[in-house]
């Protein structure tokens, strides 16, 4: 079940998952309570909205009573085109950081994020309810609906970095890394905005935790292909780093 996190928000199109959409939707649900309270829908009156990982289309509210919502559906032929081919590679971060990192980089239409367990990273953050709940899908909803996208990424959490890098999408041809970047402060030769992309290929970008990468981490880079990089000399929050560093991603690959 598809629901917003509770309390009203702003959002630009209302996802659903497909099973709700041949169920009344309860008066309570946080997306009925936005359709009365914030779009102000009456009988009749239609909305965007759209399938999660599928087509967009228009909602129109059918019947009303004290308990639910009626609703109809039409969606169009074809869903909107795929994310970004940008996959992340996050040291755990603190839980608020994780919830604005998994808003913020839907609605940059990411293609995945794994959130993984480093050596200088703090275990607790592991076992948030943030990850042992399904709240964080909640802030990937929120993130697409904000970006008027039905898309959500795919999401890893808890894994060791030495498991996932080895299943990660591209890989080096002749011997020259492709579009695999490690963010990293104190090892990185130049900007992230002096690297470039080859054609065809995903973008991997690595955020390392709080306290950085370890020096063993660091050689698993090496070994699988990454090319170190930087933000400046400015130090800055994770979240904002992503938001940066997958921008100038999102330029590189023309889709800005």
């Amino acid at each position: 079940m598809i629901r917003t996190l509770p309390g009203l928000h702003r959002v630009n199109l209302i996802l659903f998952a497909p099973p709700e959409t041949t169920a009344p939707l309860p008066r309570t649900d946080p997306r009925a309570l936005h359709l009365l309270r914030v779009l102000r829908r009456l009988i009749g009156d239609t909305f965007d909205c759209g399938l999660v990982n599928g087509p967009r289309g228009k909602g129109t509210v059918i019947a009303l009573d004290a308990h639910t919502l009626t609703l109809a559906f039409t969606w169009e032929a074809a869903p909107p085109p795929p994310s970004a081919p940008i996959t992340l590679v996050l040291g755990l971060p603190r839980p608020q950081t994780a919830r604005d990192i998994l808003r913020d980089a839907t609605s940059l239409g990411v293609a995945a994020l794994h959130f993984v367990t480093t050596e200088k990273g703090d275990p607790n953050y592991a076992r948030s309810t943030l990850w042992s709940s399904d709240e964080w899908h909640r802030h990937l909803v929120i993130g697409a609906e904000q970006a008027f996208d039905t898309r959500l990424p795919l999401v890893t959490h808890g894994r060791p970095l030495t498991d996932v890098i080895k299943c990660l999408p591209g890989s080096a041809i002749n011997g020259t890394p492709t579009n695999r970047l490690v963010l990293d402060n104190y090892e990185s030769p130049s900007a992230l905005s002096h690297c470039s992309l080859t054609d065809y290929h995903p973008v991997i970008l690595a955020f390392g935790p709080e306290r950085g990468w370890s020096a063993a981490e660091r050689d698993l880079f090496r070994a699988h292909t990454f090319t170190f990089a930087h933000l400046g000399a400015r130090v800055l929050r994770t979240e904002t780093a992503v938001i940066a560093a997958v921008a100038l991603m999102r330029a590189k690959l023309g889709l800005l």
